[in-house]
Order: structure tokens, then C-alpha cells, then sequence
């Protein structure tokens, strides 16, 4: 299983969110991660979108993995949404997204924000573990499950 623990909150989790657009997308993001990055929240949307406009951050599947670098961070945090319906997100396969993994670095961190892409990315592309995130019941759910609970408490 996956294990997110060290970049996620339970704050940081949340099912079936409302968005129609990138730009309201990323201002839920924003309104999300500004206390986790000491910025507000429409400074952290307007740094989403200029990073965005750099090029899609969804690499397909339905997934989506919006990335910025952040001055007042001294470690990579996250914050998981799983969206109430799909969005279109200029993805390489043209499918629309339901899950963003948005990822939140010190401007500094140049290999531990590799790595936190690496990880996300890897397990976004196993399809069982898309399908449990897709399948999860509540935001407390996907929180155990990016967060290793569910294997803790088996073992």
C-alpha cells in the first residue's frame, strides 16, 4: 500500500469536491493549502495557474498533479481532492480528471520535490489503487487510504 502520511493532513483530504473550471479548481486548492503554506489562499491559485499554464499537469488517466514551489514551506505538503465530477484538464489521453494529488514544496527543495512527484505519480498509475481511490466512501476514507492506515491496521 501507499503511504502519504509525511506530505497529507485529514484538513488536507477531501472527497467529492465542486469545481467546473481550473481556475475554480484551483482556487478550492488555495483556499485548502493557504494555511498549510502561510499564503493566501488566492496567491497560492494564481501560483497554481501560472504553473499550469506552463504546461497540463495531468499526465492522463484521470489524474491530475498540479506542482509549485513555495517560499514560506520548509517541507513538501499536499492536499488530495477527488472531484464530484470529472473536469477537463488538457490531458494527454483527453480524459477529464477526478483525482488531483497537489503537491506543495519549498522553493529549495529540488530533490525532495523530485522525489514527493516520483512517489505520487507511481502510485497514481496503479489502477488498483486509482479504483479504491475512486471507490472511497469519505474524505476520512481516502484519508486512510493515502495514508497507509489501512495497512498499519493489518499488520
Amino acid at each position: 500500500m501507499y503511504d502519504f502520511h509525511d506530505l497529507i493532513s485529514p484538513k488536507s483530504v477531501l472527497a467529492d469536491v465542486s469545481a467546473s473550471t481550473r481556475k475554480g479548481l484551483f482556487a478550492h486548492l488555495g483556499t485548502v493549502a493557504g494555511p498549510l503554506c502561510a499564503l493566501d489562499a488566492r496567491v497560492v491559485a494564481d501560483l497554481l495557474a501560472d504553473r499550469e499554464r506552463l504546461g497540463s499537469t495531468a499526465f492522463g488517466g484521470g489524474i491530475a498533479i498540479p506542482h509549485i514551489r513555495v517560499e514560506t514551506l520548509d517541507r513538501v505538503v499536499a492536499v488530495f481532492l477527488r472531484l464530484a465530477r470529472p473536469l477537463d484538464f488538457g490531458a494527454v489521453d483527453d480524459l477529464p480528471v477526478d483525482l488531483v494529488f497537489a503537491l506543495f514544496s519549498p522553493v529549495h527543495a529540488g530533490s525532495e520535490h523530485l522525489k514527493a512527484l516520483a512517489r505520487v505519480s507511481r502510485s497514481l498509475r496503479d489502477a488498483a489503487f486509482r479504483a479504491k481511490l475512486r471507490g472511497a466512501g469519505s474524505s476520512d476514507a481516502l484519508y486512510a487510504l493515502l495514508s497507509g492506515v489501512e495497512a498499519r491496521d493489518a499488520a
